[in-house]
């Protein structure tokens, strides 16, 4: 997460030469074949996918972004940051474990222990409390690491840290509460990613000594200085750390990887084995696990341009499913949205999307971070929903992360957070799930603003400052009924809704009952510039929705 990328090769060519792609790293189907079917791994075909009505309906999902990244609690990217000389993140790491040189995240794995995990209390939680239509949880992040009881991955959750089959867990739970199931992987760009564990000190103590990002399998047979043996003996760390590669351009260029991240601008590229060893992984869980998602965190698809093996992946979720599956894919091209569901990361575009598309934020920081709990930097229950329902009225789904510690529990501050969330939604659910967009998204100085979306995403910024001004608009499936939320309650106790006023092009017919939920009816009047209605002392602590009908 965190990138600021750019493609600009695919946003220059033109879909007809997607369709005749020729790929310069094809995977190979030897162990993990493409399951065949209507789908095939071409623009042309994937293009005939329709989003299934379930995850329309469904509006929105939880994220458990959970693995050893949140052994040391301190952000989201420690385990490559831990190796850039000076980060916050590196400095913690060097105060509290030790040297990159001699404890380096091969060496947090086996302190994640997941120990207080309990995945059907948290699903169940993430359902009834707070109102959550999907779960997904984290297959495996950049730092390379199956959260399974891995085929292809030496480096899994069932053989070091917790001994378990993290994702077994989750699929199961939430197949129990009765929520689709997805899983998110991120391990493609480990590649790049990973780098800088191969570089070493300028200045201090240990100038010039390297990074754990060289070691090889031999050396975990030599004696520790004490004679004892390694723990990770018989392992080999570029299974993990995948290094065995020149540099990509600008290798120490901290930015460099934001930059390369779509593969066209000086990454190295990956080879043939590795693309397949992702594949093959990524189909080993989607195999086991049946998910009804998948998410990646990519430019398109994973290694796309650069080999068929993200094409191939999506196309053998579609035929698994029968297309009832979800594949999403970020920056992606007007015609790619036919093929995929379009990701924004921590943001949304300012208008109505024809095809349904999905926000991802999170509450806090990706992976967990202490300082983020202990200075209250969490986003609080009225932004979540305001995001919510700014992101629903434009036909789009949000998926929320709740960061869980390394123990695998969310901690006091997030419980609450949620809870007075959930108790928000389950009072207005009937305005966000099995909605539809209406004629308009919304109106108010925000909505009538050019807001535009950086690279991926990262604009909610501009949404979280949303008040009582600012309205937005779903409709029940059938039409029948309009809702419309203010993003905060009114200093005055009124709601001024211009798009309703007398005689409106929008809603022409006359409005015979408002009620506010969660209360019933309240007093109203419509005249030729807005509809006025008069509301009660605030019934929460988060916005008003009202029922017009």
């Amino acid at each position: 997460m965190k990138h600021q990328l750019l493609h600009l090769l695919l946003a220059t060519m033109p879909i007809c030469s997607l369709s005749a792609q020729t790929y310069k790293v094809p995977v190979s189907e030897q162990d993990e074949p493409m399951k065949t079917g209507k789908f095939q791994p071409t623009w042309e075909s994937l293009r005939t996918y329709e989003v299934p009505e379930w995850f329309r309906d469904a509006k929105f999902g939880i994220w458990a972004h959970w693995g050893p990244q949140c052994v040391e609690g301190s952000g989201d990217w420690m385990a490559r940051k831990l190796y850039i000389e000076g980060d916050g993140q590196y400095k913690y790491h060097r105060e509290h474990y030790g040297h990159p040189s001699e404890f380096g995240f091969k060496d947090v794995l086996p302190l994640f222990k997941a120990e207080n995990w309990n995945p059907e209390e948290l699903v169940k939680f993430y359902k009834e409390v707070c109102g959550a239509e999907y779960f997904f949880a984290l297959g495996n992040h950049h730092d390379n690491f199956d959260l399974w009881d891995s085929k292809y991955q030496e480096w899994n959750s069932k053989a070091i840290g917790p001994h378990k089959d993290i994702l077994d867990g989750w699929a199961k739970a939430a197949r129990k509460a009765g929520l689709p199931f997805g899983i998110s992987f991120h391990a493609d760009h480990a590649w790049t990613w990973y780098e800088p564990s191969r570089r070493f000190d300028l200045k201090g103590d240990k100038r010039g000594v390297k990074y754990d990002g060289w070691l090889t399998k031999e050396d975990g047979y030599k004696p520790n200085a004490d004679g004892t043996e390694k723990w990770w003996k018989g392992l080999d760390p570029q299974n993990l750390y995948a290094q065995n590669h020149d540099f990509s351009d600008n290798t120490w260029d901290n930015g460099a990887i934001h930059r390369q991240w779509g593969w066209e601008k000086g990454a190295n590229i990956p080879t043939q084995e590795y693309i397949t060893n992702f594949y093959n992984r990524t189909l080993d869980a989607i195999n086991r696990y049946n998910p009804d998602l998948i998410y990646f965190d990519v430019t398109v698809l994973p290694f796309y341009p650069v080999s068929d093996a993200g094409m191939k992946i999506a196309a053998h979720e579609y035929n698994v499913t029968n297309g009832n599956g979800v594949v999403f894919g970020k920056i992606l091209q007007d015609d790619m949205k036919d093929a995929l569901v379009w990701d924004v990361e921590r943001g949304a575009p300012n208008k109505i999307v024809e095809r349904p598309w999905q926000c991802c934020n999170c509450i806090g920081d990706w992976h967990y971070n202490t300082n983020t709990y202990k200075n209250g930097w969490y986003k609080n229950a009225a932004t979540i929903a305001k995001l919510l329902v700014d992101i629903v009225s434009k036909n789009g789904n949000m998926l929320l992360s709740v960061p869980l510690r390394a123990d695998g529990t969310p901690d006091e501050k997030e419980l609450a957070i949620m809870k007075e969330f959930g108790a928000w939604m389950q009072v207005n659910k009937e305005s966000i799930v099995k909605t539809r967009p209406w004629k308009i998204f919304g109106e108010g100085p925000i909505a009538n603003a050019d807001i535009k979306i950086n690279d991926q995403g990262f604009n909610d910024g501009q949404y979280t400052k949303a008040g009582a001004d600012e309205i937005r608009f779903t409709t029940s499936k059938d039409g029948k009924t309009l809702y419309a939320s203010a993003l905060a309650w009114p200093k005055n106790k009124t709601i001024t809704i211009k798009s309703l006023a007398e005689g409106s092009s929008l809603y022409p017919a006359k409005i015979k009952k408002v009620e506010l939920l969660g209360y019933g009816k309240v007093k109203y009047t419509r005249n030729d510039d807005a509809l006025v209605v008069s509301l009660p002392e605030p019934t929460n602590g988060i916005m008003p929705v009202l029922k017009i009908k």
